[in-house]
């Protein structure tokens, strides 16, 4: 089995991956200061949940925006004697047309590449987690940049931890926007408020991206994921054509196919998984080769 692993800064996200489905998915979180042993015990604690072990795992397909803890998975994946595929820029079998490639974190670029296996281009991959991130892909599969905003948690604990009177509060769609009280109040600026700065970057990406690749802005594919994609608010936005909460997950297995040329696949292997870049990947632990 493969075991997909999404380091980011607030949580670690992993999945087990059998044939073609995502067998166990769990979610954790990520403390940067973790030991070798920590994460392998909280990885195997995680599996276990669903009646898998690290002894299960034949490989693994990481993404990590945490650099200790990438060092961490690759001691991790050397004492257990797996093969470890680490996303980067300077790898990743897609083009990638910024100035500055190696500044675009992995988890970006892995869900470049899952739209365009599985949803099809140009596509704009939406990341609702600790940062909202909006990531283009062009016609030809190529990553062409995108958009950063602050989380919608992230912002929430921004204000609540720099003001006075401020309280954290629940993320809960108000019935009107405004609020009659501190609570529906703080409600309606967050979570309407975060909608609308979405919704409105979106479309200006979907215009910008339409116009660069020739297009209609109708035929962009857009796909939400990350950890609030499946919030109400956010499954009612409009203009999006798949809520895919595993998309890393699964362009992980991708990049693992591509890389190795063993067909690990996650339940869409009829929309068109094709080809193999094997070598083109960096492999940091051969022993289970």
């Amino acid at each position: 089995m493969l075991l997909a692993l999404d380091i980011g800064n607030t949580n670690i996200t992993l999945g087990l991956v059998s044939g073609e489905a995502i067998v166990a998915a769990r979610r954790a979180a990520t403390r940067p200061s973790s030991t070798p042993d920590e994460i392998e015990v909280l990885i195997d604690n995680l599996l276990h949940l669903d009646g898998a072990s690290l002894a299960d795992v034949t490989g693994i397909s990481l993404a990590s925006v945490v650099p200790a803890l990438t060092g961490v998975v690759a001691v991790i994946a050397e004492r257990r004697g797996v093969p470890v595929i680490v996303a980067g820029p300077g790898d990743m079998p897609m083009p990638i047309r910024v100035p500055h490639p190696t500044e675009v974190g992995a988890d970006r670029l892995v869900n470049a590449l899952a739209v365009a296996r599985l949803y099809g281009t140009p596509a704009i991959v939406v990341d609702l987690g600790t940062a909202t991130t909006f990531d283009c892909v062009s016609r030809d599969g190529a990553f062409v940049g995108g958009a950063i905003a602050p989380g919608l948690e992230l912002a929430l604990e921004a204000l609540a931890s720099r003001t006075a009177r401020l309280p954290r509060i629940e993320l809960k769609e108000p019935d009107k926007a405004i609020g009659t009280d501190t609570v529906s109040a703080m409600q309606s600026g967050a979570v309407l408020g975060y909608r609308a700065l979405t919704l409105g970057l979106l479309e200006s990406i979907r215009i910008e991206l339409a116009r660069t690749e020739k297009v209609d802005p109708a035929t962009i594919q857009v796909v939400l994921t990350g950890g609030l994609s499946e919030a109400p608010w956010a499954r009612a936005l409009p203009g999006v054509d798949a809520i895919d909460p595993e998309l890393t997950l699964k362009g992980l297995a991708i990049l693992w196919d591509l890389a190795s040329g063993e067909p690990v696949v996650p339940g869409e292997a009829t929309m068109g998984w094709t080809g193999s870049a094997a070598g083109s990947i960096h492999i940091i632990s051969e022993h289970a080769k």
